[in-house]
């Protein structure tokens, strides 16, 4: 498994607004999908290309183009669906399929409740866009449904992830054949003891949306 950190000064601009409490639900959502189109630019550097031939107004040259069958994109609601418009931005001939996954709050697990997917991912490339990367149970969760329909690389887009969820998916997926990366805005220092991330930014669902 690969774990890259993206270290660039926007980023870390938005992200800091992002944290504070003071930023409203508007403001939080156009921030979060500014950067997710920033962070979605290190997660496709190995996206599937083709070479192609076109005719520019001047000559004939040889270009790319993204290959067949195209990438998948899996927000997993209810956060995730706040990181799609930056993810779709950069990439918007990619599919859309969606999980919908809730963490129980007393025993940290994750159940899926929704899933709009294609029933065989064979050969396909999915990118799969989760907020926060806590304890690692919804996104390793996420990860092992792709896999069973066939997926065959998988990309995780997370604003900010804890140690303690870069362990576990490390630990859960260590005998993968599947190469599984994950592109994060910043690593955070721990979990409390509620399973939020520390500083992090609070519920990223309850900032996108609000409280319902």
């Amino acid at each position: 498994m690969k774990v890259h950190v993206a270290d660039h000064p926007l980023i870390s601009h938005k992200l800091t607004v992002l944290r504070d409490e003071r930023t409203d639900s508007p403001t939080f959502r156009r921030l979060v999908e500014e950067l997710v189109t920033l962070l979605a630019y290190e997660a496709t550097r190995d996206v599937r290309t083709k070479s192609v031939v076109i005719q520019t107004p001047v000559t004939q040259t040889d270009g790319l183009k993204m290959a067949e069958p195209r990438p998948v994109v899996v927000p997993i609601l209810r956060a995730g669906l706040g990181m799609l418009e930056g993810m779709t931005r950069l990439i918007p001939t990619a599919q859309v399929g969606f999980l919908g996954m809730v963490r129980d709050e007393k025993t940290l697990q994750a159940t899926t409740y929704a899933n709009r997917l294609p029933e065989d991912l064979s050969g396909r490339q999915c990118f799969v866009l989760d907020p926060m990367l806590a304890t690692g149970g919804t996104l390793a969760s996420a990860i092992h449904y792709l896999i069973a329909l066939g997926a065959t690389d998988i990309t995780a887009l997370c604003i900010l992830a804890a140690p303690e969820g870069i362990s576990f998916i490390e630990r859960e997926f260590e005998y993968s054949s599947v190469p599984i990366t994950i592109v994060l805005g910043a690593l955070d220092i721990k979990l409390n003891e509620k399973g939020y991330i520390v500083p992090g930014l609070g519920d990223a669902g309850d900032r996108l949306y609000g409280v319902v």
